[in-house]
């Protein structure tokens, strides 16, 4: 049977498995379908819809809470649809009270995630790494938390993501922290430590518990190597701007020689070949069910 039509298996099993195994997960950052299929084909095991890169790709703006719920989880089901492996998906804030968050995590795993991430921002959220930042109030957020453990159906993974260390200090970061697992969330993410000593206090506070570091580049947050995050204790590490700069920066460089040159010709070697392009979108596939159902 063609891959593109094989059954894909319990990914949220799967990528339960791999939280309570004991490598260090690697999950690039995807804003499309395309460089979801470049994370699988790397060999990574999960990929992450980042929503800062769907919010650029997307409407082509920053993340500053301009997308809905059902343009985000369009998103997801098109990554989902794109890969074999486990998707962890951006749910931002839920989309508004636990009412709304009940309905963002029905319309999250009908799209297939294995993942969700939830934070405690203010409507309308920012970046994690942007100034300007508010939050909601712990109790508010714990009842989010509630409602989106009980509203999940397939054993989804709730990742509660606090953003209070920006408004509220470090300490009431670790102590909201607290609180959302004990709500019911699987992983903590605490976004935006800037100091070294700083990711140290809030992983050496959860020895216990699954931890998420966000590694983006450029942001607020010091860029520690793999022996680094590993010594600390994280277990889930998201690069949510690694595809989108680096696609940004080919793009750029490309555009700008065909603007002065009149051609890609000079280029040409740097770029993919098309015809080993159309492998890797899947054209073999689509020919081989093509001669299967002609006719």
């Amino acid at each position: 049977m063609s891959s593109w039509m094989a059954p894909d298996g319990d990914r949220t099993t799967r990528l339960r498995e791999l939280i309570e195994g004991p490598d260090l997960i690697l999950a690039p950052g995807a804003y499309d379908a395309l460089s979801a299929r470049l994370v699988e084909e790397t060999g990574f095991s999960v990929v992450y819809m980042t929503g800062f890169g769907t919010a650029a790709g997307r409407i082509g703006r920053p993340d500053v809470g301009l997308l809905t719920l059902t343009e985000m989880a369009d998103q997801a089901r098109r990554l989902v649809d794109a890969v074999r492996i486990p998707v962890i998906a951006d749910g931002d804030t839920g989309y508004g009270n636990p009412l709304n968050v009940i309905r963002t995590v029905k319309e999250y795993e009908r799209a297939g995630v294995s993942g969700i991430q939830l934070e405690d921002q203010v409507i309308p959220k920012k970046c994690g790494h942007m100034s300007g930042k508010a939050v909601i109030s712990v109790s508010e957020m714990v009842a989010k938390l509630q409602a989106a453990v009980d509203a999940r159906t397939q054993n989804t993974v709730i990742i509660a993501r606090t953003d209070a260390l920006a408004v509220e200090g470090l300490n009431a970061a670790i102590e909201r922290a607290a609180r959302y697992y004990e709500a019911g969330a699987d992983m903590l993410f605490i976004e935006a430590p800037e100091h070294t000593d700083q990711i140290r206090r809030l992983a050496f506070s959860f020895p216990e518990v699954p931890l998420v570091f966000n590694w983006a580049e450029g942001g607020k947050t010091p860029p520690l190597s793999r022996k680094e995050i590993v010594e600390m204790g994280f277990k889930l590490v998201i690069f949510p701007l690694s595809t989108l700069f680096s696609a940004t920066a080919a793009m750029r460089q490309v555009l700008q020689v065909i603007y002065r040159s009149g051609t890609p010709a000079v280029v040409m070697d740097q770029l993919v070949r098309f015809d080993e392009f159309l492998r890797f979108i899947g054209l073999p596939e689509i020919h081989e069910l093509e001669q299967r159902y002609r006719s």
